[in-house]
């Protein structure tokens, strides 16, 4: 069984072999990325730049009304919950099919 200080020195000589190899990989990717920069024509620019904006999910976008109430106009797209004006309607015995479109 090795000694703490063999140990020791053995964590130091590890980590100093790592710490080279961190330097020569990054040195090496490095100079990928500019050879493929001077391929394609490409500069720092290039990079950095923006490819338009992103999409926005979900808010935003109106749905078309399925369903109209024709004494009222109040309308409904079919999505989410159910508006008051609807529910009353149906629990008096209207059916949806009524307020299609």
């Amino acid at each position: 069984m090795a000694s703490l200080k063999e140990l020791i020195a053995q964590k130091e000589a590890l980590e100093l072999e790592i710490e080279r190899t961190k330097q020569k990989d990054r040195g090496d990717a490095v100079a990928k990325v500019r050879s493929l920069m001077e391929e394609y024509g490409l500069t720092v620019s290039d990079l950095s730049a923006k490819r338009g904006p992103k999409p926005r999910a979900g808010k935003g976008n109106k749905v078309a009304a399925k369903y109209r109430d024709a004494a009222t106009g109040d309308t409904w797209s079919g999505r989410g919950l159910q508006p008051k004006w609807l529910k009353a309607a149906l629990g008096a015995g209207r059916k949806l099919a009524d307020f299609a479109i």
